[in-house]
């Protein structure tokens, strides 16, 4: 005969379930069929007018001889590169000023997440308002100041840097984590530290950056898959790749491929590449944190 106690787990697992069903389903119809069809896609010849015929590994000897692939590679790369440490490290430093409740804390916390449930959309057309070179606020403050105005998205120069720039603008979710990965380290510690005359630079160092290493560390992983992904609409809206390819990044050329020139398996291809080099990334990246931090693996 079932326990009560045993009911219960049964009722509270099915509830469990009935709230996970309707994620698990979107991620399996958006996420995983969709991947399944870019590995599978990648491999043959497919223009969405005539039967699909095997390739084998042909789509990707084509794209490693686009000269624009690997263009696409470096833009893709400066972003990332430039962008995750700015992102990761601004979410760090706005999480430990704001750790404390004061006056206005709250309005400050709201103010650094609500950029990151704007659409990315409206985010680009924001932008693009916001570095006009001729009447954006931007511009404006640099003349008034007497600095020179960029051209900035005229300009293959300063193109990249204002993707880099509106990417600082929507560390919101890292900055929650990074707050809520603070709050859960025990004060004791930082008593323990206090009662040995640690001043705040070595607490910081020796307590609280090894302690969140395993934090930062996931932070970072999301914000490559992140940075990799989220560019398209940037680029699509703002710029079309330009001016002279400086704004063309990896998901971009692989939508073009596969949508204005109907060439399904070369822009699988890249997909099946980006997706490839982000694992190979966040490998890396994990490489690197082990060897220093705190990972607790017991």
């Amino acid at each position: 005969m079932i326990s009560g106690a045993a009911r219960r787990r049964t009722s509270r697992r099915r509830i469990i379930a009935l709230f996970i069903a309707p994620f698990a389903l979107g991620s399996l119809l958006l996420v995983l069929l969709p991947a399944l069809m870019t590995f599978v896609l990648s491999f043959l010849e497919f223009d969405a007018m005539s039967a699909p015929r095997p390739a084998g590994l042909e789509n990707f000897f084509e794209v490693a001889g686009d000269p624009l692939f690997w263009v696409a590679i470096g833009n893709s790369l400066f972003l990332i590169l430039l962008s995750i440490p700015l992102r990761v490290a601004g979410a760090l430093v706005l999480a430990l000023l704001l750790r404390r409740r004061f006056r206005g804390s709250g309005a400050f916390r709201a103010a650094v997440y609500v950029p990151t449930v704007i659409p990315e959309a409206a985010f680009a057309l924001a932008a693009l308002w916001i570095f006009n070179p001729v009447f954006g606020p931007i511009n404006s403050l640099l003349a008034m100041a007497g600095l020179p105005a960029p051209a900035w998205l005229a300009d293959a120069r300063t193109a990249k840097l204002v993707f880099v720039a509106m990417s600082m603008f929507t560390i919101g979710e890292g900055f929650v984590m990074m707050l809520a990965a603070r709050r859960a380290i025990p004060p004791s510690y930082y008593e323990a530290a206090s009662l040995e005359g640690c001043g705040s630079w070595e607490t910081f160092r020796a307590i609280t950056l090894p302690l969140l290493s395993p934090w930062l560390m996931l932070l970072a992983a999301r914000d490559i898959v992140v940075s990799m992904h989220s560019s398209f609409t940037q680029s699509y809206l703002m710029t079309g790749g330009d001016p002279y390819y400086a704004t063309l990044f990896v998901p971009f050329l692989a939508y073009e491929e596969a949508f204005d020139r109907f060439r399904f398996g070369p822009g699988s291809a890249i997909m099946l590449l980006m997706f490839v080099a982000s694992l190979a990334m966040i490998a890396a990246l994990y490489v690197a944190f082990r060897r220093w931090g705190y990972f607790d693996v017991e």
